[in-house]
């Protein structure tokens, strides 16, 4: 091997960073679900909408519409986001949202 590229492994010709530079495996993601009331959803495409914006919140790993309740229940990341700024993220766009109790 080329003295100066320890830590690095050829593979297929290819020089492959070491191990030392790969994520901890060991943080676990710690994921919540918040249901949540959604305002002004008042036709089919609003749900899109909704989606969208608590989708783009850093974090939100799923969000589920129900149309004809006006909820939606959302599945994220604690350690990056909190149903607080979920919420904002729906409200912001024109649909008020709020934490549901189940």
């Amino acid at each position: 091997m080329i003295a100066g590229l320890a830590g690095l492994a050829l593979a297929g010709g290819l020089a492959v960073a070491g191990a030392q530079n790969a994520p901890d495996a060991s943080v676990e993601v710690e994921q919540a679900t918040a249901r949540f009331t959604i305002g002004n959803m008042t036709c089919a495409t609003c749900p899109i909408a909704v989606r969208k914006a608590m989708m783009r919140v850093e974090g939100v790993k799923s969000v589920d519409i129900d149309y004809a309740a006006r909820t939606a229940e959302v599945v994220y990341d604690t350690a990056a986001t909190t149903p607080v700024l979920i919420a904002a993220a729906s409200t912001d766009v024109g649909y008020p949202a709020s934490v549901t109790d189940g």
